[in-house]
C-alpha cells in the first residue's frame, strides 16, 4: 500500500512547474510521515459531493451500493487491484447493475499527476477509464524508469487519440492540475485518505488491494437489505 500526505499549495505549484516543463524524470513530491489512520466510515452524502472535477463512474446512479476508489497511477497495489480484482468486480456487480463504481485520482507524485491529467483529457468517461487501464497495463514502462517518461507517456497517449499538440496542452493545463490537486486535498483532509488504493463502500473504508471475497463480504449484506 502506498502512503502519502496532503498536498499544500507550494507542492501543487512545484508539481505544476514540473509538468509545465515536462521535466518529469527527476521530480518527486516531498516525502512525509504517515498520517493517522482515517475514519472507518464517512457520511455518504459528503463522500458523493463532487467539486469542479466530475467523477469517472460506472454503473447505475440508483444502485444500492456505491464504491469509491482513490488510486494513484504509480501505485503498484492499485495496478494489482485493477489487474486481478477489478475485472471480477466489474463482471459480478457493475455489469449486472448492482453497484455504482467511482474512480477518483489520488496521485502520489508528479508522474501520477501527469497520468491522471492525460486520462482526464482523453474525453468521455469511457475513454478516460480506457486510458487509465492502458496506463496501469504499462506502468512499469513509465512510472518507475530512470529516464524521462514523457516519450513513453506520449506513445501511450497517441493510442488514445492524442497528438503532440493535445498532449502538451493537457500537461500544461493549470486548471486541470488545480482540480486534481483540490480533489486530492479534499480526500486527505475530509475523508482521511492517506494511502492507495483506498475504497469506501457506502461510506465504509476498505484499504489495501483486497481480493474479490473481501468485497463480497461488504457488498452482499448491503444488496440483501430491503
Amino acid at each position: 500500500m502506498h502512503v502519502t500526505s496532503r498536498l499544500d499549495r507550494r507542492q501543487a505549484m512545484m508539481a505544476g512547474a514540473a509538468l509545465a516543463g515536462l521535466g518529469l524524470s527527476g521530480f518527486a513530491l516531498p516525502a512525509y510521515a504517515q498520517r493517522n489512520k482515517g475514519p472507518a466510515e464517512v457520511p455518504v452524502d459528503d463522500l458523493m459531493k463532487t467539486g469542479d472535477l466530475a467523477d469517472l463512474v460506472l454503473g447505475p446512479e440508483n444502485a444500492k451500493v456505491t464504491i469509491v476508489e482513490y488510486a494513484s497511477m504509480t501505485c503498484g497495489h492499485c495496478k494489482h487491484f485493477h489487474d486481478a480484482t477489478f475485472p471480477e468486480l466489474k463482471k459480478k456487480y457493475i455489469d449486472t447493475g448492482k453497484i455504482r463504481f467511482v474512480f477518483r485520482e489520488f496521485p502520489l507524485d508528479a508522474r501520477a499527476f501527469a497520468a491522471s491529467m492525460l486520462a482526464r483529457c482523453a474525453g468521455s468517461t469511457e475513454k478516460s477509464l480506457a486510458l487509465v487501464d492502458a496506463l496501469f497495463d504499462t506502468q512499469d514502462q513509465w512510472a518507475f524508469v530512470k529516464e524521462n517518461p514523457t516519450p513513453k507517456l506520449f506513445e501511450i497517449a497517441k493510442q488514445a487519440g492524442f497528438t503532440q499538440e493535445s498532449f502538451d496542452k493537457c500537461l500544461t493545463d493549470q486548471k486541470l492540475l488545480d482540480q486534481i490537486t483540490a480533489s486530492h486535498t479534499r480526500a486527505a483532509e475530509t475523508f482521511g485518505v492517506n494511502a492507495t488504493p483506498s475504497f469506501f463502500i457506502n461510506g465504509k473504508r476498505l484499504q489495501g488491494s483486497p481480493v474479490i471475497e473481501e468485497f463480497d463480504k461488504m457488498i452482499e449484506p448491503l444488496l440483501a437489505q430491503g
